[in-house]
């Protein structure tokens, strides 16, 4: 099972309030059989709408693992290919202010934590990358705090989603191959499966 304790690299700063699923990834992007190539297509809207200007576009932030948003990121529909998308462009975890609740869960199922700051540290942490986006970021989920350069701020989370992740226990399928007697075991139970 994979534990997620310490995430460290570069940021990118997304600001704006109530940035939804379907600008996250745009539903004409839903029809894929698998999640394959939906990195290329994250914010591909706003992207194009920018001409190069959205912080995704931008070269200084190529390579980012850790996103840095503002209040209700990921509302609207509650479609997995959302975080799926930041996940295959690189991203690797999320600080915000808050989340909408699916978007959470769905990041969670993936083993990406959503940690929340203060609205003042959010700003503070996406005007540090603004200007200088080769800072170096550490989250530190045991800790509970975020550190960029010489800046240090708190971050929460729900405990029992923090301890899913720093246990490894939010990877459902690593649990199941942990245990292959026990599957077996309940497989020569099931009249279905032993005819």
């Amino acid at each position: 099972m994979n534990q997620v304790k310490l995430i460290s690299g570069r940021g990118i700063p997304l600001t704006g309030d109530d940035i939804d699923t379907d600008r996250i990834v745009p539903a004409r992007f839903l029809r894929c059989v698998t999640f394959d190539g939906l990195g290329e297509q994250v914010f591909a809207d706003d992207r194009s709408q920018l001409k190069g200007e959205h912080p995704f576009d931008q070269p200084q932030y190529q390579g980012a693992n850790i996103l840095v948003v503002n209040a209700n990121f990921g509302c609207g529909s509650s479609r997995e290919h959302a975080p799926q998308a930041i996940i295959r462009w690189g991203i690797k975890a999320i600080i915000g202010e808050s989340f909408a609740e699916i978007f959470f869960g769905n990041c969670i199922a993936n083993g990406v934590p959503c940690v929340t700051a203060s609205p003042e540290a959010v700003k503070s942490l996406q005007s540090q990358l603004k200007n200088n986006p080769q800072a170096e970021i550490t989250l530190d989920l045991a800790a509970k705090q975020v550190k960029c350069d010489d800046w240090l701020g708190d971050i929460s989370m729900g405990e029992g989603s923090r301890m899913m992740l720093l246990e490894g226990t939010w990877d459902s399928c690593g649990q199941l191959i942990q245990n292959p007697n026990q599957i077996k075991e309940t497989a020569q139970k099931l009249p279905y499966l032993v005819w």
